[in-house]
């Protein structure tokens, strides 16, 4: 595998290491979705892997792969809470020491899950960028593998196992629609998707608050915000990442934005018909169908639901809008 180039055959590759440790997640096709949306749906739920979300498959096909050297090095990242909780879990798993870095007023829930599988968390700055800067210097300064959370070839083709997985249950699929935060998601689904059946439609969606990936697509080269001041974690990034950026921009087929309200009242009809909590970034998917219903009537559409890290807090405030 190559940063320029990552293959259907590297996903399957994944597939052989992520399986080990981590269990097959469920793909569901609720009635009540379907009566809601006018098509069928298949939620693939990774919100049920251990770590609550779909970032973890990355981080055990990468940080199984480090060398020795790196591994006595140590591994540092950045990440809003799927990927800090990605890397912490998978560096439990083989006994390397990780650096996180977080933003302050991170998910406290995410933070707690990190802390717990034996990383040690460090806040800097005031989003996800801010942090990210800190860890870049942190990293050279102390010689710790520098762990992105999209410009990784195996973290990428680890996430497409969810999408392997998801082919395999559900062949027939008309579209997925995949969150965009920093672009794993994105990217891996684009390469399984276009390689299986090229025929299968790729929709991106992003938040309104944080459409960089959106902006750059719209304009073919990498942008960036002035914030990214939306609820969904996963998706609150300022700039696109060249190495996810490239792959999405030649082959996904389009990208939505969806409004915080969407993602809202997409995690309360997840909840009321798939009986699946979503945080904002694992609802995406469904906000955008929801939008799209009339062009995507009649079709088989794929919505992973990503990652249900959401606090009780949040939760009670979107429960309390219905």
């Amino acid at each position: 595998m190559t940063d320029e180039q990552i293959t259907l055959d590297d996903v399957y590759t994944a597939r052989k290491i992520v399986r080990r440790y981590l269990p097959k997640t469920p793909v569901i096709t609720p009635p009540a979705l379907f009566k809601r949306l006018g098509f069928r749906a298949y939620v693939k739920c990774d919100n049920t892997l251990p770590t609550g979300a779909f970032k973890v498959r990355g981080g055990i096909n990468l940080i199984s792969q480090l060398s020795n050297k790196e591994k006595r090095r140590g591994v540092i990242a950045v990440s809003t809470g799927n990927h800090a909780q990605s890397i912490a879990y998978a560096s439990c798993l083989f006994n390397v020491k990780a650096i996180i870095g977080m933003p302050k007023g991170s998910n406290p829930i995410k933070v707690e899950a990190t802390k717990c599988y034996g990383a040690t968390v460090k806040f800097h700055g005031k989003d996800y960028d801010e942090a990210r800067l800190w860890v870049e210097e942190e990293a050279k300064r102390k010689g710790y593998r520098y762990i992105h959370s999209a410009n990784e070839p195996l973290l990428i083709a680890g996430v497409g196992t969810l999408y392997l997985e998801l082919l395999e249950e559900a062949p027939d699929i008309d579209a997925i629609i995949v969150p965009i935060g920093g672009g794993s998601g994105a990217a891996a689904a684009c390469i399984v998707a276009k390689t299986i059946n090229p025929r299968i439609k790729v929709i991106g969606v992003q938040a309104e608050k944080a459409p960089a990936v959106y902006l750059s697509w719209k304009n073919n080269r990498l942008m960036e915000t002035v914030s990214a001041d939306t609820f969904a974690e996963g998706l609150a990034t300022r700039v696109a990442f060249a190495l996810t950026f490239d792959i999405i921009n030649k082959m996904i087929d389009d990208i939505v934005l969806v409004s915080e309200e969407e993602m809202e009242n997409a995690i309360r009809m997840l909840l009321e018909t798939t009986h699946q909590l979503a945080e904002g970034a694992g609802a995406a998917a469904t906000a955008a169908a929801l939008k799209m219903r009339k062009q995507l009537e009649g079709k088989r559409v794929a919505l992973p639901l990503t990652g249900g890290n959401l606090t009780l807090k949040t939760l009670s405030k979107i429960l309390n809008k219905a």
